[in-house]
């Protein structure tokens, strides 16, 4: 469904003084409700800087987000707005305000640690924000982004036992947002040695690492070089003061006209910035987030920090997977059901062809809801549960049909035999040459039976069973019969005795016949998921493969600035990570699918990539080796 009309922000995170991090259910429940693709926008910064007053304008409005006058941080815990997105259809933005770094009042920062990894977690674009200008002690208070390698794991712990390193920054490129650094009151002029530079080139410089090994060099260059090396693209925006001192104090209450030009034209563009470029969230392997995904995976982070255990990435996305699969497949059989429920009404079916040709087609549009809702569903766990529940449901309405026909047959031959049962009962055929009477009046009633449309796929069997219900009436009147020789009646109970014997016979054929046609449709809906089944796998590696070539094409990028730069060895330690990724992008190119559709277990056609060759260094000596 599309986003929920949200009035104004409430607290997704809440932070009390004394308490662990909690997720809101309120707000948790709105992100499981939207099933739309969702932007994901959070800032982050020192309190008192204007956050929330830029979240309040991507949101289309003044109010909304706290915006505060007094030395006080307003907003505690990370706050969630969730509006349409205003240029692109069918996506929902979700506006995440945190609370303001470095507020004296909580006294843990560790607290300000996990907000900030946190919305690096959530978000698909990070915006911080500063006063001032981007310099020394603007790092210096950015020096969250060095710790993520602490407070943040994209493999498990059991993953990581395999790896030949524990340093994972290298892989961060791949899960972090986009960064927008926003330099509020910003006085300078934007110019180098005389000439005017743009703002992000203006920012590029102000990443510039030092050439050094000594500790300052090293101090001096890791936020510089984390920042570089986490975020996958880097833009700048600068603003104007707004306006005069006292007048800050009523920002909320002032009209665009009181507020400076300038600032009003840059966070008009700003605003234009983040709706036209920041895109969906995605997880590794290019799945888009919902908000029902970013709700539980809001959850997973926040219970990780709870627990004491640092959130992971792999980890989160695991349960996120048996969560949405467990759906996938909850809503697959309710599309089957759906269908299925619109075609009772055409039971029961001619033959069993027919039943079996109404199954499938409601079976491929329930497998498509599930491979359009599941992912990473590894080994098939997930689709053999489908097909296993899907067969159950086959059964069920396998056995209604069935049913229905028998009533309806029933209920024929109720009717047909009315007259028969009636003059039996009166003793018409109680008589010299009744025998023949009857037989020619039941064989009568039988091809009426058999001319009768709609009968169903029990048509013989219940014909069978009137008949044999009839077997001792027929055997009385015959042998009443004084007309008839005693040949004659041992005659007629001969061929009464081989009629019931070719029926028997048709039935086992009939029934042998769709038990063949039941094997044939199990075949053919195996071989139907073996093929959705591949082309999903092919799907995903084409989709991972892809971002490996964009993370090769980052990672190329990377060592040629540090080539520039003088950074030799970070330059060849990053370009080995870059071989590396061509490897196992080729490997992969030629790896076979494999699919095992008996028992769905899937080959080696997945897992590959995404673990090796990390490690660019922070500057602190870690996997150098590597590129020597």
């Amino acid at each position: 469904m599309a986003v929920l009309p949200m009035e104004e922000p409430m607290c997704l995170i809440g932070n009390k003084e004394g308490e662990d991090l909690t997720v809101n259910q309120e707000a948790l429940q709105i992100l499981l409700e939207i099933t739309q693709p969702v932007v994901v926008v959070a800032i982050v910064g020192k309190y008192r800087t204007g956050k929330s007053y830029l979240m309040n304008k991507l949101a289309g409005g003044k109010n909304g987000f706290a915006l505060g006058s007094t030395v006080q941080s307003k907003t505690k815990g990370i706050w969630m707005w969730c509006v349409p997105h205003p240029i692109k259809q069918g996506h929902t933005l979700v506006l995440l305000d945190t609370e303001g770094l470095g507020d004296v009042e909580k006294g843990d920062s560790k607290n300000d640690a996990w907000i900030f990894s946190l919305a690096i977690l959530l978000s698909s674009t990070l915006v911080y924000n500063s006063m001032g200008t981007i310099d020394q002690q603007a790092m210096d208070n950015l020096h969250y982004v060095t710790e993520l390698t602490e407070l943040i794991k994209v493999k498990s712990d059991e993953a990581q036992a395999t790896e030949e390193e524990d340093d994972e920054s290298g892989e961060f490129k791949r899960f972090f947002p986009s960064f927008i650094w926003c330099v509020r009151d910003f006085t300078l002029k934007l110019e180098k040695n005389g000439s005017p530079i743009t703002e992000d080139q203006y920012l590029l410089d102000a990443l510039e690492l030092k050439k050094g090994v000594g500790k300052k060099v090293q101090d001096y260059n890791l936020p510089r070089q984390c920042i570089r090396h986490y975020f996958h693209s880097h833009k700048c925006f600068v603003f104007d003061r707004p306006a005069s001192t006292l007048a800050l104090q009523r920002l909320e209450e002032l009209q665009e006209s009181e507020l400076e030009p300038k600032f009003v034209e840059k966070a008009a563009e700003f605003c234009s910035c983040i709706y036209g470029k920041s895109n969906a969230k995605t997880l590794v392997g290019g799945y888009t987030v919902t908000g029902r995904l970013l709700g539980n995976l809001a959850v997973s982070y926040t219970e990780a920090i709870r627990s004491g255990s640092i959130p992971c990435m792999e980890n989160a996305v695991i349960a996120l997977a048996q969560i949405e699969n467990s759906r996938a497949v909850q809503e697959a059989l309710t599309k089957y059901e759906e269908e299925m429920s619109k075609q009772i009404a055409k039971f029961p079916t001619e033959t069993q062809e027919e039943f079996l040709s109404i199954h499938q087609e409601c079976e491929k549009e329930a497998t498509q809801v599930f491979m359009g809702l599941s992912f990473k569903d590894e080994n098939g766990q997930y689709q053999k549960q489908l097909i296993d529940e899907l067969a159950e449901k086959k059964s069920k309405y396998s056995l209604y049909n069935e049913e229905e026909s028998a009533k309806k047959c029933k209920a024929i031959l109720q009717k047909l035999s009315e007259n028969l049962e009636r003059e039996i009962l009166n003793g018409k055929f109680s008589k010299p040459g009744g025998y023949t009477q009857f037989i020619s009046e039941k064989n009568l009633l039988v091809d009426e039976y058999n001319r009768t449309k709609g009968k169903g796929v029990k048509a013989l069997e219940i014909l069978q069973e009137f008949l044999n219900e009839k077997e001792n009436v027929e055997a009385a009147i015959l042998q009443a019969d004084q007309s008839l020789t005693h040949k004659e009646k041992e005659i007629a109970e001969q061929r009464a005795r081989t009629e019931t014997a070719e029926r028997e016979k048709q039935i086992v054929e009939e029934n042998n016949r769709r038990l063949e046609k039941d094997m044939e449709n199990q075949k053919k809906s195996l071989e139907d998921h073996k093929k959705m089944l591949e082309e999903k796998m092919e799907e995903e590696r084409k989709k991972l493969m892809e971002q490996n070539e964009w993370m090769i094409k980052e990672k190329l990028k990377e060592a040629d600035e540090l080539l520039k730069k003088g950074f030799d060895a970070q330059s060849e330690i990053v370009k080995y990570q870059s071989r590396l990724l061509k490897e196992l992008n080729t490997a992969a190119a030629a790896q076979p699918l494999n699919v095992n559709i008996l028992g769905l277990g899937r080959g080696r056609g997945r897992g590959w990539l995404r673990g090796r060759g990390r490690g660019l260094l922070r500057g602190r000596g870690r996997g150098w080796r590597r590129g020597r």
